[in-house]
């Protein structure tokens, strides 16, 4: 039975002879919360506000979070991190009835991002002199600093087999990487000279890095075979090749695939946009290796946008999820829209997606919950649910930010005293 509802279920961890541990109360638990994080109705989740940033949060990541693929349904007490333009990184508790910060950084220059490698439990942030600091997610000791002389710094971490890199997009236009705790850098090389890296991504075989810049609508995104940068040769010239598209607008690697790239660019004709696949390879011989883009699809976008920001996720290797302006689309990878919302009354500023839900942050001060559900007829389908609710607009502006786990919500909300707060809702088995 839990393998028929979740398919990527673990069967081991629902064998055990203890009847609290078994897999008919993995069962009902699960079922209970999954129905209150549908229904979201009053009394069926905790809301709590943590204060204590003086300062603009500029990104907020999961310490410890709960998988959707195996949630903890007994154990389970996330850790979120936020780091603001107050100069501090803050680790909060949600659960705990106080939520408490676990530990706060010594204040430094403004912060700019934040990223963690739950894994290895090390949270990485810059600031807006271009230092690289590496911290650890327990304690909040920080264990390695690295400058790129930089005010803007794209932040990429990966694992290559037991290996662990850290890819910086500059805003002089270069692309550094960094390995081990010690940020040893280990190449440098230029992707879109004077204009800033603001589009950095890792291929699910850890094997194609995308960089690029939404600042130019002349230029190309690159794809460069990682190992060009973790272990770049001295006879060679990094493997980098610019894909062919101009203007990139937005950029992600489905999930579900190798190396099977989707990118929001600039049509032939400047204000309309178009969604391209590409899938990365490489051709090797006996003298040289040349990487492959391949084009898969392509198709017009049906974006009625008046901003430049826009979102863009993928769900699984169908279904590509894009939010502009006030609307959320989802999209089959041969261009068919699959669901069209409207839910909020101002721009949607941040979205959240993974296996079970979508979140939609907006400057309403709003969140919409969204859930996935397989169609019998039309597939996979995304059904809107309910609003949370984020506080009054005469003390705050919006929704800036939001992530998820599996049984919980945590979004920035701008003050309007320029004092971010953080919303957390936690959903209980």
């Amino acid at each position: 039975m839990c393998l028929q509802r979740w398919s990527f279920c673990n069967p081991a961890a629902t064998r055990s002879e203890d009847v609290n541990h078994s897999w008919k109360t993995y069962f009902l638990r699960r079922c209970h919360l999954e129905m209150k994080m549908t229904k979201g109705r009053t009394g069926a989740y905790i809301c709590k506000s943590l204060r204590g940033h003086t300062g603009k949060v500029v990104g907020l990541a999961y310490l410890q979070g709960n998988s959707s693929h195996l949630p903890d349904l007994r154990n389970n007490s996330p850790i979120v991190c936020s780091a603001s333009t107050d100069g501090t990184v803050r680790a909060w508790n949600i659960q705990s009835v106080s939520s408490e910060v676990l530990w706060c950084s010594p204040v430094q220059s403004e912060l700019t991002e934040i990223i963690c490698d739950e894994k290895r439990e090390v949270v990485i942030t810059s600031d807006c002199t271009g230092l690289i600091k590496t911290w650890r997610s327990q304690t909040g000791q920080e264990m390695a600093s690295f400058s790129t002389a930089s005010p803007h710094c794209a932040l990429l971490q990966y694992n290559i087999n037991n290996d662990w890199f850290l890819t910086v997009g500059t805003s002089q236009g270069s692309v550094r990487t960094l390995a081990d705790s010690t940020l040893t850098e280990m190449s440098n090389i230029m992707v879109c000279d004077t204009f800033k890296v603001n589009t950095l991504q890792v291929s699910p075989d850890k094997k194609w890095i995308t960089a690029g810049t939404k600042d130019n609508d002349d230029l190309s995104p690159k794809v460069i075979y990682t190992e060009s940068l973790t272990s770049p040769s001295e006879d060679e010239d990094p493997l980098c090749l610019s894909v062919p598209v101009t203007g990139c607008q937005a950029a992600v690697f489905i999930p579900t695939q190798p190396a099977r790239l989707a990118i929001i660019h600039h049509s032939q004709h400047r204000r309309n946009k178009a969604l391209t696949v590409f899938d990365i390879g490489i051709k090797k011989t006996k003298y040289k290796s040349e990487i492959q883009v391949q084009q898969v699809e392509s198709f017009p976008l049906t974006l009625h946008t008046r901003s430049s920001e826009i979102l863009l996720e993928a769900k699984s290797s169908n279904c590509i999820v894009v939010a502009a302006d006030e609307q959320l689309l989802v999209y089959s990878l041969k261009g068919a829209l699959l669901s069209s919302f409207k839910d909020h009354t101002m721009p949607i500023s941040s979205i959240c997606v993974d296996s079970f839900r979508v979140v939609t942050a907006s400057q309403d001060l709003s969140l919409r919950v969204l859930t996935w559900r397989n169609d019998k007829d039309h597939g996979l389908t995304l059904e809107s649910q309910y609003h949370l609710l984020g506080g009054s607009h005469t003390m705050s502006r919006g929704f800036t930010l939001v992530a998820c786990d599996y049984s919980s919500i945590v979004a920035s909300v701008e003050g309007k005293d320029g004092k971010d707060v953080l919303k957390a809702y936690f959903f209980t088995s």
